[in-house]
């Protein structure tokens, strides 16, 4: 049985570089696409990245788990995006890549995939700010509303709705 994460963040505030390399096998990947969904520039989203887990490390020796790891982790990550776009006087930019997409056997499938994936990001990218972020953090960061309304530091039913609002947002 695997070691829940704040039992690995404990023990790497104690020495044991295994526990760090564990968590951030764990999480980087949907930590590194929640932070590029958030600021859409793969540059900005990769030096965001990088200083999210410099500050896990930093903190290593006064990690106190008040909350899932995953709730701090996502909260340092947030506040980091936060000032990203607050340096940028929250100038929203477009994308610059085109997502790509696996190929299936059928031409036709792969046509019809690289589409719906299209609509999804184009809905995505058209929800407002707060309830993009919310819906990225339960489904990228697999945050419970709880967790999602400490992480931005609202109330939990301003949180539970944002996710609402942009679930049903995406469905339509």
């Amino acid at each position: 049985m695997e070691a829940p994460d704040e039992e690995l963040m404990l023990a790497y505030g104690r020495g044991d570089a295994g526990a760090f390399e564990t968590l951030y096998k764990r999480h980087r990947g949907a930590l590194y696409r929640f932070v590029l969904r958030a600021v859409k520039q793969r540059a900005a989203a990769e030096e965001l990245f990088q200083d999210a887990w410099m500050r896990v490390i930093e903190a290593r020796s006064r990690y106190a788990p008040q909350a899932r790891f995953t709730t701090w982790l996502y909260t340092i990550a947030h506040n980091l995006v936060v000032d990203h776009w607050r340096r940028k006087g929250l100038t929203l930019v477009e994308l610059n890549e085109e997502v790509g997409v696996a190929a299936p056997d059928n031409p036709a499938r792969q046509v019809e995939a690289r589409q719906a994936l299209g609509r999804f990001l184009h809905a995505l990218e058209a929800l407002p700010v707060a309830q993009r972020e919310a819906f990225l953090l339960h489904e990228e960061g697999g945050l419970s509303v709880a967790e999602i309304a400490k992480v931005t530091g609202t109330g939990e039913e301003a949180a539970k709705s944002r996710l609402r609002y942009a679930m049903a947002k995406l469905k339509a």
